[in-house]
């Protein structure tokens, strides 16, 4: 099969890195909300902090799996799929066995002290690091092999494997039409409300692997983006108002899984979730269809970005969580001292050094910030 060339869609990479920094600050919400995590702060937010929480949860982690099923077409129209495959492995693996071995134990030891498990230095628990496999928040397993919140590139990983011979044997769709988000909506609703297998990030793992092949099949079409030029304001509009309805919905009354409630409320997260995507999908093809030297530099800071966010976010909230601050203070501390850590550690250690260029899932050389990018690439993961 002939292989083209792909005009780089700048406004997916927008995206990402959006993307990027909202699920950083939406880690940095889950320290203060109710829900479990491997840290939390003395005074827990039931109102405000978990009501941003569910408003940026339902659609965060789906947005990626839909960038990451455009970005799976684009590199297969220039590449072949051995040639893929092998770049997943190897730009996905590398950085999840190092966070499963390296990031995740750190993340583990505070998560057992803070829930009295474990009594002792760092040192006492790194015999244990690894004893056991880790499930759940407040387990008994200590080895992460997800990685923990790395379970994205796990993933993306065994997504790419499930589907690299429908991928090979099939095309995506040419012409989109109404029709096509009506399935869309349905299949996830179907799969959100009935199927329960693994779940993460507030969905189950295969509600992911339909908006994974959503954004191959139906997201990767210029058609889909002329659709949606006509019917954009109906997505803003029914994406607000179902999201608000299931986060209102959840903060007072989350309903039984089998339920008729359950169906309902299930059916406002999917459909909350799907419409701002294709909302944000394209207002970012209409106003950031550019590059500049920001984009540049923060699309590919956001891998290594988002791989060290979590643990930096656990180690700083476990030294600040029993700090008398306010609320509002303490939030701003742990948002602005995080970010500023990873930035740092991004910038001065990870970018110069090739080694650790190739273990946070970059390419082994610093690219060189005087060349113009490439006019023609596609759209990176």
């Amino acid at each position: 099969m002939e292989k083209l060339q792909v005009t780089r869609r700048y406004d997916l990479d927008w995206l990402k890195v959006t993307a990027t920094l909202l699920v950083f600050l939406y880690h940095c919400s889950m320290f203060f909300n109710p829900f479990d995590w491997h840290v939390k702060n003395n005074e827990v937010d039931s109102s405000v902090i978990l009501a941003f929480s569910l408003l940026i949860g339902t659609w965060i982690m789906p947005i990626f799996f839909v960038i990451s099923g455009i970005s799976s077409y684009f590199s297969l129209q220039k590449r072949r799929m051995g040639t893929y495959m092998n770049e997943r492995l190897l730009r996905l693996g590398i950085p999840l066995v190092f966070g499963v071995l390296i990031l995740s134990p750190p993340q583990v030891y505070i998560e057992r002290l803070e829930n009295n498990q474990f009594t002792g230095s760092f040192l006492e628990f790194l015999p244990l690091a690894y004893k056991g496999l880790y499930l759940e928040i407040g387990g008994t397993g200590n080895l992460a092999f997800v990685g923990l919140h790395l379970w994205y590139l796990l993933a993306l990983i065994l997504f790419s494997l499930v589907t690299m011979h429908l991928f090979n044997k099939t095309k995506s769709v040419k012409k989109v039409s109404p029709l096509h988000l009506i399935l869309m909506h349905i299949a996830l609703i179907t799969v959100a409300a009935f199927v329960e297998t693994v779940h993460l990030g507030g969905w189950d793992l295969l509600v992911y692997l339909v908006l994974f092949l959503a954004g191959y099949y139906i997201f990767s079409s210029d058609q889909l983006l002329s659709l949606l030029k006509k019917t954009f304001p109906v997505h803003l509009i029914l994406g607000l108002t179902t999201t608000i309805s299931y986060a209102l919905w959840f903060m007072l009354d989350f309903p039984e899984r089998g339920s008729m409630a359950f169906i309902l409320f299930t059916s406002l997260a999917v459909i909350g979730s799907l419409n701002i995507i294709l909302f944000f999908y394209y207002m970012a093809d209409r106003y950031l269809s550019f590059s500049n030297k920001l984009l540049r530099y923060t699309s590919e800071a956001a891998l290594p970005f988002f791989i060290l966010h979590q643990p930096v976010i656990v180690i700083t909230g476990f030294w600040i969580k029993d700090w008398s601050w306010p609320m509002s203070l303490k939030f701003i501390f742990l948002t602005v001292v995080s970010f500023l850590i990873i930035a740092f550690i991004y910038h001065f250690v990870i970018r110069t050094l090739p080694i650790l260029r190739i273990i946070f899932g970059l390419r082994g050389k610093k690219r060189q910030a005087s060349l113009p990018p490439p006019a023609k690439q596609e759209v990176s993961i």
